[in-house]
């Protein structure tokens, strides 16, 4: 990931196609390392292409597939639909209540004190 962040950002500098040398003088600069066979296979992939397209195409690829967790639908209201909405305002006061335990349970210490 580092590897095709550095070559976003040399591109985002204006050079068009950058170069292994280019692309490890930026790593370089901040004391990250790199594989060269990473590196060679970015390079290969992207040579003669246009980095607009490459990212366009990503994002059509990303689209279809799914990210993110459950989501909780609500049905939709029936004729007995009145009784949903207090059940639902239970849920939510338990969810709360479980976070506050939560926070309970670290007895006030901190990963970062």
């Amino acid at each position: 990931m580092k590897v095709v962040a550095a070559y976003l950002l040399a591109v985002l500098g204006g050079n068009a196609s950058p170069s292994a040398d280019d692309i490890k003088g930026i790593l370089g600069s901040v004391g990250a390392d790199c594989e060269d066979n990473r590196l060679e296979l970015l390079l290969s992939e992207v040579k003669g292409k246009d980095i607009t397209e490459l990212i366009a195409s990503g994002r059509e690829k990303l689209a279809s597939v799914p990210s993110g967790g459950g989501v909780a639908v609500a049905a939709a209201p029936s004729a007995g639909g009145a009784g949903a909405a207090p059940a639902a305002a239970e849920a939510k006061k338990e969810e709360k209540v479980e976070e506050k335990e939560e926070s309970d349970d670290d007895m006030g210490f901190s990963l970062f004190d």
